[in-house]
């Protein structure tokens, strides 16, 4: 008797209906443009389609996908409890409980030892919802109000509601369309919010006063330039409201004090183009970090009551090899984090007496993140810590007494030892002779023999920095014998503005070419081998995939791409697509044949050709308003079509979710399992851990 097999899952063909896309008199025909009509059934159909063959082509790996999700939640603390932040009388904090998706926000008055108040569970708002996601979350001055705002589709457009906390009660006031910028005026009655527009933009900021209608809400002001974003933030102080308006290159600031909610923002210095500036306030100072002149920004003071620019005073100066990030402002403190050498550091200012210094830090390479920090008269600074091998760790630091005190390192269950991994920082040199950064981490006693399986990641746009920071579902990796690497290339910050600035517009090349130089040392060096080297990367990070892979395909393995930004030339054609018009300053405008020829030679969707591409995993989100479904599906349309060889390509939409995936931290633990089971397959590693 012959033994019966299954067929072998068939992918799905995208019907090819030509639409004329030429532009500059290059003549141009973008076969799956069809694939842009979201409310076309036969869109939905193909996207359905090609989830099923995802789910056909990766079900022998089911089970180690069951292992790696496993994995992933056993070394997980899953009831927890972040550090209480003190505000005020209160301690807040948010805990998580087993078994359930997300958060539950609460806060204790007057110790940890009180009772607890439950604010927020999401748990329960996210009943019955596919998905669903936090934005807003705003305490009034007085702790009584709480505004907050939920997205159900992924969409990142989120409706805010009010919530009395002494009652339990959600108030009437429901405000859709609304984005992140979210403040409240000292009368804890009146409430500050921006609203998107058409392209999703948040262009307009308004004025609710609780208990009326949202209709009857007053306009205070509306950004017509569709090159910039408006946002909202408070002083650390409590006493000043900033309205923000910022292009990628440009920003104006505007301030209210909170005590006068009825009268009109102020402006510090009106926008003047490619120069940026952000404030805070102390004691009657307007503190302003800008970047005229100072390419890795400096910091100024002026009075607040008089703060042209031209009053401006500089407090500390610019240095050409240290970027300032940022700073926060205490009663008798500042906190400035800088940037130098590629590492992070903080420096601490007493105020009073002018005196500083820096706090240490002794791995070879580490992340830093403020915590937020809501108290402003206090001594203490808490801050986030971190490595490839450092589980993040929250510290609050004595500014005066110059003393850290661990309060609290994630847990890593399963037995974790730091000591048995090795990171480091090594150097590749790409072909103009720049050095670009690669950040390690493998177990200790791992051979240098090319046999490794290597995961390489990358992004490199927006002056994003990458740092190398833990992460306990990596270690499924490293317990196989995989070496974890980043790319620290140029388009991201590492190495302060220059090293981003030499990595966009004109220059966006040297991102690609950085990657695969790291790329190659990597091999040289026998971390790895050809055949053994996967590489991830999303949404601009998806572009940059989207690029080595057409420039060297034969280079890498396996890539997984997570919602790439690969159809540039067509999006960034459409002034009508969120964040289009906001991007020229990023890759540039193509109706500039200048920049369109230069973006053209590079779009990984415009440059698929005829060749063996590795075997590639993309994901998509249906309602992505940053990265468009319809991207991800053409590209995968026409790499089908092009390619050559047997190498698997697999597309996998979230029909119900946006730019992040799925929402809840179980779904996403699956979603990364799928991932690595993808990766693992495709590199021909079996399921054990060594």
């Amino acid at each position: 008797m012959t033994k019966q097999t299954d067929p072998k899952p068939q992918p799905p063909a995208a019907a090819i209906v030509p639409k004329d896309a030429s532009v500059h008199g290059d003549e141009r025909i973008d076969n799956y443009f069809w694939l842009r009509e979201r409310d076309n059934e036969k869109v939905i159909e193909y996207l359905h389609a090609e989830n099923a063959y995802t789910d056909a082509m990766m079900q022998h790996t089911t089970a180690l996908q069951e292992q790696l999700f496993g994995e992933i939640v056993a070394r997980i603390k899953e009831t927890d409890l972040d550090v209480p932040e003190k505000w005020g009388e209160y301690y807040y904090y948010k805990r998580t409980e087993a078994g359930q998706q997300y958060p539950i926000y609460c806060r204790k008055c007057g110790s940890m030892e009180g009772p607890e108040e439950i604010l927020l569970d999401q748990n329960e708002l996210a009943a019955g919802e596919d998905y669903f996601e936090l934005g807003a979350f705003k305490i009034s001055p007085d702790h009584n109000l709480l505004a907050f705002s939920t997205d159900t589709s992924g969409s990142e457009t989120y409706t805010l509601q009010i919530k009395d906390l002494e009652t339990g009660e959600i108030l009437q006031d429901q405000i859709p369309n609304t984005y992140y910028s979210v403040q409240w005026a000292s009368d804890n009655r009146t409430l500050f919010y921006s609203v998107l527009d058409e392209a999703k933009r948040p262009f307009k900021l308004l004025k609710h006063t609780i208990g009326a209608k949202a209709s009857a809400d007053s306009e205070m002001f509306t950004e017509a330039d569709d090159a910039y974003f408006l946002s909202l933030s408070k002083s650390r102080d409590g006493l000043y409201l900033f309205l923000q308006l910022a292009s990628k290159t440009t920003t104006e600031v505007w301030f209210l004090h909170a005590d006068h909610p009825g009268r009109e923002f102020t402006l510090i210095h009106p926008r003047q183009l490619e120069m940026e500036y952000y404030a805070d306030h102390h004691q009657g100072q307007f503190y302003i970090m800008t970047n005229e002149d100072a390419v890795n920004f400096k910091l100024m003071q002026v009075e607040a009551d008089n703060p042209g620019k031209s009053n401006w005073r500089e407090f500390i100066p610019h240095r050409p090899q240290t970027k300032i990030s940022g700073f926060d402002l205490f009663a008798k403190h500042m906190a400035v984090y800088e940037r130098e050498s590629g590492l992070e550091q903080i420096r601490v200012l007493n105020l009073d007496d002018q005196s500083q210094h820096h706090i240490p830090f002794e791995e070879p390479a580490y992340s830093i993140a403020p915590a937020r920090n809501p108290e402003f008269n206090t001594g203490l600074l808490r801050f986030h810590y971190s490595s490839l091998v450092t589980p993040d760790s929250v510290y609050d630091y004595d500014m005066a007494g110059r003393e850290r005190t661990l309060l609290k390192q994630t847990k890593v269950l399963g037995g974790y030892d730091p000591t048995q991994f090795t990171t480091e920082r090594i150097f590749a040199i790409a072909g103009d002779g720049a050095e670009i950064p690669i950040s390690l981490v493998y177990k200790k006693g791992l051979r240098r023999e090319g046999t490794n399986p290597l995961l390489l990641y990358g992004y490199g746009s927006y002056g994003v920095t990458i740092d190398p920071a833990f992460a306990s579902m990596r270690l499924s990796l490293l317990d196989r014998g995989f070496v974890f690497a980043i790319a620290h290339v140029r388009g991201g910050g590492l190495l302060g503005r220059p090293w981003y600035d030499a990595g966009k517009l004109l220059q966006k090349k040297n991102t690609f070419a950085d990657f695969i130089a790291c790329a190659e040392h990597l091999i040289a060096n026998k971390f790895t081998s050809k055949d053994k080297l996967a590489i991830y990367g999303g949404s601009a990070g998806g572009l940059l995939l989207g690029t080595v892979l057409n420039l060297r395909p034969d280079l890498f393995k396996v890539a997984v791409a997570k919602v790439p930004f690969v159809d540039v030339i067509n999006t960034m054609l459409d002034a009508s697509i969120p964040l289009t018009v906001t991007e020229y300053e990023e890759w540039g405008n193509p109706n500039d044949k200048t920049f369109y020829d230069y973006m053209r030679s590079y779009s990984p969707y415009d440059n698929v050709a005829a060749k063996d591409y590795p075997d590639i995993l993309v994901t998509a989100g249906l309602n992505d308003p940053r990265v468009q479904y319809w991207e991800p599906a053409k590209w995968t349309a026409k790499l089908r079509a092009h390619k050559t060889g047997d190498s698997v390509l697999l597309l996998k939409t979230f029909m119900g979710a946006g730019h992040a995936g799925s929402s809840g931290r179980y779904e996403r633990y699956k979603d990364l399992a799928f991932d690595y089971a993808f990766i693992l397959d495709r590199l021909g590693i079996d399921r054990g851990v060594r």
